[in-house]
């Protein structure tokens, strides 16, 4: 028993420092990030918008949106859910808290498991990826612009917990497909990308798929589903999340997140 105690108490002294190093460190990219956010302020959604746009993207605006409805300028959500560290491997359980800016198109997040923390980030345009175990000891170390490219795919997928950010603007595009399908376009610089965007009959976003770096030199098929939608600050959104890798060998899972809380507008950490 006391040998038993001894070592839980080695354990917490040499774990909790990097513990409470990563949260300091996450703290002030999160403040950083916000300094950057840029300016919505003053704007509000008018069905006026959505005139002329494909029949289905006008069906989720009527679905997701109120006229009169303030653009998001910044969103900060809490998730639990499951997540594979490879696409062979088993589900873990997952938890963690993501913040992003609209108008600069920002994100960061962490993830915690049982033996890693994640944090991945894209701000100011650069991308990075930093994967410690045991909050200790740096595994992962990734950035470059092919990471770039797709982190900015993840906060365009994301978007959908903050629909304004979907609506036509300098830097997004629709096209019409058919009555249940439409391209979402985006140009942001020097990089530019198209989701497939697949909508329900009551308007919701359901599937979005696009070409999406796997590794830093080949693009594969990259899918989110979106289900559980509900209201908040009278907009619709969904709660739980998929995402998953076409390949040629099959459909890979490998993320289930589900919104444990989200609040818009709070330019800081929780």
């Amino acid at each position: 028993m006391t040998l038993a105690l001894l070592i839980i108490g080695l354990l917490v002294l040499v774990l909790l420092p990097g513990k409470i190093r990563l949260s300091l460190r996450f703290r002030k990219q999160v403040a950083d990030m916000y300094i950057n956010s840029g300016n919505v302020y003053d704007k509000y959604f008018s069905m006026d918008q959505i005139y002329g746009l494909p029949a289905p993207v006008q069906r989720y605006f009527k679905y997701a949106l109120k006229t009169g409805q303030p653009y998001i300028e910044t969103a900060r959500l809490k998730h639990t859910g499951l997540f594979k560290t490879g696409l062979k491997k088993k589900f873990i359980s997952i938890t963690g808290e993501q913040h992003f800016t609209v108008q600069n198109p920002q994100f960061i997040w962490k993830g915690a498991a049982s033996f890693f923390t994640a944090v991945d980030s894209f701000i100011a345009g650069s991308r990075q990826l930093k994967v410690a175990l045991l909050d200790l000891f740096p595994v992962v170390n990734g950035h470059g612009s092919t990471f770039n490219e797709a982190e900015l795919q993840r906060w365009m997928a994301e978007s959908v917990w903050f629909p304004t950010n979907l609506l036509p603007s300098d830097m997004v595009t629709w096209s019409a497909i058919d009555e249940n399908t439409a391209k979402l376009s985006l140009c942001y610089k020097a990089i530019s990308f198209h989701f497939i965007v697949t909508f329900s009959a009551q308007g919701q976003i359901i599937v979005m798929e696009t070409q999406r770096f796997m590794t830093d030199k080949k693009r594969e098929t990259w899918i989110c589903k979106m289900s559980d939608y509900k209201e908040i600050n009278n907009m619709k959104i969904p709660f739980t999340a998929e995402a998953i890798w076409k390949l040629p060998t099959g459909y890979y899972s490998y993320a289930k997140f589900t919104i444990a809380k989200i609040e818009y507008n709070l330019p800081e950490s929780f």
